[in-house]
């Protein structure tokens, strides 16, 4: 089917509205889920080439149990459209009590510039918040500008920021509490 020239503006604002659009809960196994790993794998690959041993890479997306990101510790989703997987993101249990870590956070290459990072990390934020986290921590690498920009513009706070060649290690890491987390903690944290 095509679409006329008089139609492909109000077929574009279709396509951007995500009318079709559809977050679902699915297992690292699913099918539907290889896209999201293999462009993440090839876009770590083309970012850090040279800088990070391609092995380490590999085991990046193999370094944590499969049950780590599945209910009640966690997540792994996606946003279809039309059934096809066009972004995603996932969360898991983090070392601190009531935290969870955002991994995976992916917009397929052809579908981005439509704000569906944002969609997808909002959607991470409600689905943490409902298995009863009251903060996340995320970490990205230097050479993932667009990253650190939503993250920085949804609220997160950088508390770590370093590149390669630094006498540490490389990254950038932020934090957020959800839902008036933070309130209460402080609160917590300040009584008696």
């Amino acid at each position: 089917m095509s679409v006329s020239a008089s139609e492909a503006p109000a077929a574009r604002e279709v396509a951007r509205s995500g009318a079709s659009d559809v977050f679902v809960g699915v297992s690292v196994v699913d099918p539907r889920a290889r896209p999201l790993f293999e462009e993440l794998a090839y876009e770590y690959g083309s970012r850090y080439a040279g800088l990070v041993d391609p092995e380490a890479l590999r085991e990046e997306f193999v370094r944590y149990p499969p049950e780590h990101f599945e209910p009640p510790l966690g997540a792994l989703v996606l946003l279809l459209r039309e059934g096809i997987a066009i972004a995603g993101g996932a969360f898991m249990p983090h070392a601190d009590a009531g935290t969870t870590e955002f991994k995976r956070i992916w917009v397929a290459r052809e579908h981005r510039g439509q704000g569906l990072s944002r969609r997808v990390l909002v959607e991470l934020e409600r689905r943490a918040l409902a298995l009863g986290y009251t903060r996340v921590y995320l970490s990205t690498g230097p050479r993932q500008p667009e990253a650190i920009g939503l993250y920085r513009s949804s609220g997160y706070r950088l508390f770590y920021a370093h590149d390669f060649g630094e006498d540490v290690e490389p990254g950038y890491r932020f934090d957020k509490w959800l839902a008036g987390g933070g309130d209460a903690a402080l609160a917590e944290a300040t009584a008696g």
